[in-house]
């Protein structure tokens, strides 16, 4: 392979990566805030519930629960749905398995990682000379 040939291949490979980090972003970012878990939690275990009834257990305004909903439905996290004057919001699980699965890959590199660690510390002087 050229050098022309393995920059182009570098190039679509760094687009590819930064596209598909775009919907984990969001979600992770949905997920940052408790509002938001909280959220989702209520939809994980009540199913759809309107904006009112997401509203109910905050002490805040209907255009503060808006915006967060907002921040929801552009992770995929939340799907809308209006019925005449009344929105609901279902639970989307799909982001939240990519998280898992981002989180799962990234936890026994890390497990692996502090194991070796702990390892090296404790063990003997003699055998970190080596």
């Amino acid at each position: 392979m050229n050098e022309l040939d393995r920059s182009r291949l570098l190039i679509l490979y760094s687009q590819m990566a930064i596209q598909y980090q775009v919907p984990l972003d969001r979600a992770f970012h949905a997920l940052g805030d408790g509002t938001r878990r909280q959220m989702i939690s209520m939809l994980a275990s009540q199913g759809a519930l309107s904006a009112n009834e997401l509203r109910a257990p905050f002490n805040v305004a209907q255009p503060t629960i808006s915006k967060h909903l907002k921040v929801l439905e552009q992770a995929g996290l939340v799907r809308r749905q209006v019925e005449g004057r009344v929105h609901r919001f279902h639970l989307e699980t799909a982001p939240l398995k990519e998280a898992e699965d981002w989180i799962g890959r990234h936890r026994s590199f890390w497990e692996g990682t502090l194991l070796r660690l702990e390892q090296f510390v404790t063990a003997p002087e003699t055998d970190k000379e080596t």
